[in-house]
């Protein structure tokens, strides 16, 4: 088996289609399950990324699955030839191949000591800040129960204020004049949220590693930063996530995404 690592879908392309200095790579997802393509797959939701062949390193597109073992798959698709690791039909295997991606944000020791959803706490803030931004307000209200337990008066060491522990920076930047006040603190976060979710296209591991380390350390590292801190927090957050879910009658989170055969 070929251990080709996070280049393994550029990598083999280019072996077929010859030199080029940069390709786009399309993510796609669907049924829970992820795979890479040269082409938007049909059927499947994709997000098209820009790489550069010549670059040291190519960033993770998988997301932290763990090891993945694939196969890269030959098409023709409109006319062209396609290269992708989802097992669609007229495909031909081209060569197989393990990825060793980040591991999952780890259960950390305060995980079962988050306490339960607390729906009672500025009810009619949350919603009306989750209809104003799209953001799910089960998991607006796992980031401020996180963050601050929400308290509107909390100030963290490192400055953060407020039910959505802003920075002051943040605060400046969307407008959030008292940042000790609820109904501005709940506002400004969705509409960080909101921003973080586009910028990370859905990716909500992301948006809560960047919620909490910052953008550059997500993009230095390109993905949930290597903190100790971040990564219990990512793993916090999740788990909220969930159990709000389930407290507001929603439907259970999709299992972790699997890599496509």
């Amino acid at each position: 088996m070929i251990r080709a690592g996070f280049a393994v879908l550029p990598l083999a392309a280019a072996l077929f289609a010859g030199e080029v200095s940069a390709r786009t790579v399309y993510r796609c997802v669907r049924d829970g399950t992820v795979s890479l393509a040269t082409a938007p797959e049909p059927g499947s939701e994709c997000f098209a990324k820009q790489l550069d062949d010549g670059a040291a390193a190519v960033p993770n597109l998988w997301g932290s699955l763990g090891l993945v073992h694939g196969t890269l798959y030959r098409r023709e698709q409109d006319g062209k030839t396609v290269y992708g690791t989802r097992n669609l039909p007229g495909s031909t295997p081209v060569l197989a191949f393990t990825v060793a991606t980040p591991p999952g944000s780890p259960a950390h020791e305060g995980l079962g000591k988050i306490g339960k959803p607390r729906l009672a706490e500025f009810k009619q803030q949350f919603k009306a800040a989750a209809k104003a931004t799209g953001v799910d307000e089960a998991w607006l209200r796992a980031i401020a129960h996180a963050e601050s337990a929400y308290d509107a008066n909390a100030l963290s060491e490192k400055g953060a204020q407020g039910v959505m522990q802003l920075m002051p920076e943040t605060s400046r930047e969307y407008g959030v004049k008292d940042p000790y006040s609820a109904k501005a603190s709940i506002d400004g976060g969705a509409r960080l949220l909101r921003d973080l979710r586009k910028r990370y296209e859905g990716d909500l591991t992301l948006v809560a590693a960047a919620y909490n380390a910052g953008i550059g350390a997500v993009q230095q590292y390109g993905g949930v930063p290597p903190y100790a801190e971040t990564q219990a927090y990512v793993a916090k957050v999740q788990a909220l996530y969930a159990r709000y879910r389930i407290a507001m009658g929603l439907k259970p989170l999709p299992a972790q995404l699997q890599a496509a055969e």
